[in-house]
């Protein structure tokens, strides 16, 4: 078989170069672009990131190409329809960061709630004033968990540890867990009013888009916390911007970011010769304005990224892989 590997990591290419002998394989660092796509246009299998985007245009390249293994539980960047009408199978890799983004979501509210990272800044240059820094108690506040699948599940365990009451909005309820663990499933909107602490735990999906903008905002808790570790497009950014602005939220923690691949790329696209359309401009730069607000902890899409879900994610690969190598698929998305 020949294999593609975009996106990739030199820890993870050794790995997948013991694990995947006899077959041809090939790695690139950065994600898919067309000139990578003309040199791999006859290979079987493409592993890819979130980064690497497969639209009809990228398909129609591929000659061969039986399967795409995205090495992320989302596929949102993935056009899963064209994929199915050309007979092409997609995997994902799922629940390897189900604990893992659930630390990191309570890493982003405890730096919220006691102010750690406006400490942090202080201390670097030398300024021990505690004068601004008073932060609040987890105990007896109440977060929002929007979706408790997997990873919002572990969300909740962690929070009922913090003796926090939780709140779940989610379309499958598992009401022995609830009884277990003590906690409430409710409706968004009911969440959305009651809850000091709102944390994002839904697929982008269409239905998705913008699940967080000027309406549902309106419904927080004056002085409410939002977390996103989910998707960026979930939150509308201008409508957030406008909420912390107003004081009517007083805090974000965000993971991703609404056109975070474009603050990825800016350096970039600052020396070549792309040109960015009006719409992506105005992204890019709500996105500064709210990366440069003292409310607002922002981490580059690193809530996944621990050393043992790594090491999930490349096994998860290597799983799917030889799935399809064997006749045996696993891991299956299917169109939605």
């Amino acid at each position: 078989m020949k294999i593609a590997f975009c996106e990739i990591k030199d820890g993870e290419k050794d790995f997948f170069k013991k694990r995947l002998k006899g077959h041809d394989l090939v790695f690139f660092q950065e994600p898919l672009s067309e000139s990578i796509a003309e040199r791999i246009k006859d290979f079987d299998i493409l592993s890819i990131f979130i980064y690497s985007k497969i639209t009809p245009d990228v398909l129609s390249r591929f000659k061969n190409l039986k399967a795409i293994i995205t090495r992320s539980m989302g596929f949102d960047h993935i056009d899963i329809i064209s994929c199915s009408k050309k007979g092409i199978k997609v995997s994902t890799a799922p629940h390897y960061g189900d604990n893992s983004v659930a630390e990191h979501t309570f890493g982003l509210i405890l730096s919220l709630s006691r102010n750690i990272h406006k400490a942090y800044l202080r201390t670097i240059h030398e300024n021990y004033s505690i004068e601004g820094l008073e932060g609040f108690d987890l105990k007896g506040k109440t977060l929002g968990v929007i979706g408790a699948g997997r990873i919002g599940k572990n969300v909740i365990k962690i929070a009922r540890g913090f003796d926090m009451k939780v709140l779940a909005v989610d379309h499958s309820k598992d009401a022995k867990l609830a009884r277990k663990l003590g906690f409430e499933y409710t409706s968004l909107n009911n969440a959305l009013k009651n809850s000091d602490i709102i944390s994002l735990h839904v697929p982008y999906i269409e239905k998705n888009h913008h699940l967080i903008n000027d309406k549902t905002i309106k419904l927080m808790k004056k002085n409410a916390i939002l977390i996103n570790t989910s998707r960026g497009p979930i939150v509308d950014t201008k409508a957030l911007v406008k909420a912390l602005e107003k004081n009517h939220l007083s805090g974000a923690g965000l993971d991703v970011l609404e056109g975070e691949e474009l603050i990825k790329e800016e350096k970039e696209l600052l020396h070549s010769q792309k040109k960015l359309d009006l719409r992506k401009m105005r992204q890019l730069a709500i996105d500064h304005e709210l990366l440069h607000n003292e409310k607002v902890v922002f981490t580059p899409h690193i809530a996944f990224y621990s050393k043992e879900a790594v090491e999930r994610i490349m096994e998860s690969t290597l799983a799917s892989i030889k799935g399809f190598i064997n006749g045996k698929a696993v891991n299956l998305i299917g169109a939605r």
